[in-house]
């Protein structure tokens, strides 16, 4: 036991405020919706396996339930027959929620640009970030993910609770 305790040091006392420790433990533990909807659902689950490993963000589960998520990205085209869909999902998860929009059809409608595809889910549910691409690597969605946390390390605790 006097091993372990030298080893240790002495810690001391550590403050910090209720919205940073907060928005630390959502961001190291943030649950995405299982939801892809063309090609850049391929790259979403790359991103998801042993070369990226999207587990080292406290995301190694995909929930296939929307009360089990707090992210939802939407990877691909989005059709108008989808969209309600999409709405019902994004209604049914708690808050507070985020919206990743990812590539370029999910963004802005991509090459799609006719009666049938939403051009941009944004149409539908708010976005907070979009990632950029056709499909994006994986590593432009490991960029966007950290730029939602740093989204999330912003907000306080007052302003989630008014919505």
């Amino acid at each position: 036991m006097g091993v372990i305790s030298s080893k240790l040091g002495d810690l001391g006392v550590v403050t910090t405020t209720l919205d940073t420790a907060v928005n630390w433990a959502r961001t190291g533990a943030m649950w995405p919706l299982l939801f892809g909807l063309a090609c850049c659902a391929i790259e979403m689950m790359a991103t998801q396996a042993s070369d990226y490993d999207m587990s080292r963000f406290g995301m190694e589960l995909n929930r296939a339930s929307p009360r089990q998520s707090d992210l939802i990205i939407v990877a691909g085209r989005v059709t108008r027959k989808m969209a309600p869909v999409i709405r019902q999902l994004y209604d049914q998860m708690a808050s507070p929620k985020y919206v990743l929009a990812m590539g370029d059809c999910a963004s802005c409608g991509g090459v799609y640009n006719n009666y049938a595809v939403v051009q941009g889910v944004d149409e539908i549910i708010p976005v907070d970030v979009y990632v950029a691409g056709c499909p994006p690597r994986p590593e432009q969605l490991i960029h966007g993910i950290l730029t939602l946390h740093e989204k999330v390390r912003g907000q306080s605790l007052a302003q989630w609770v008014k919505e």
